[in-house]
């Protein structure tokens, strides 16, 4: 829908602004953020892409890298090309990537509070009978024996440590009793 007649203002020329670094922050803002620490804080913005995975050691094709050899087609003496290696210059942020990706994975699926103290209770009250924790009042969402029981081995196959130390407590009330 066009604007109204008479309610646009002129632009005016900001005289106090430094246009050319207007221009390089703007060029920066476009340029797309990299997620990787380590290759962001290496990245030199006056050298192109390939320049400066090349000066990490990095490999900008991993096809012209590491090339797949043709069964049907023998390439002759001649014809093969001998790329000079280029030179390594920040190798740190090679060896920072490789030893981030020897650390572990982190385990970030863990159960919720309420499912645990109520798989606890459950096992407490009611042991391995699997009926009677179903008619059970704390079984507010109505499950049947079986998703107990698959809510039970849920909770052993994400805790075993824990399991082992709840069921040895168990007995040991049992047998005080």
């Amino acid at each position: 829908m066009p604007k109204a007649k008479g309610k646009t203002r002129r632009q005016k020329f900001g005289y106090s602004v430094n246009r050319k670094r207007l221009n390089r922050n703007a060029r920066r803002k476009a340029a797309p953020r990299i997620e990787c620490s380590h290759i962001r804080h290496a990245w030199d913005h006056t050298k192109s892409v390939r320049q400066n995975l090349a000066e990490m050691g990095l490999a900008m094709d991993p096809n012209k890298v590491v090339p797949l050899r043709k069964r049907k087609v023998k390439a002759m003496d001649v014809d093969v090309e001998v790329r000079p290696q280029e030179l390594v210059r920040k190798p740190y942020v090679l060896s920072d990537l490789e030893a981030e990706a020897s650390l572990p994975e982190k385990k970030g699926n863990t159960l919720s509070r309420d499912l645990i103290d109520y798989v606890r209770y459950m096992v407490e009250n009611h042991g391995e009978d699997y009926k009677a924790m179903a008619r059970d009042e704390k079984n507010y969402y109505q499950d049947t024996p079986k998703q107990i029981r698959n809510k039970i081995n849920v909770y052993k196959r994400f805790y075993p440590a824990e399991w082992q130390a709840f069921v040895l407590s168990l007995k040991n009330t049992m047998e005080v009793e």
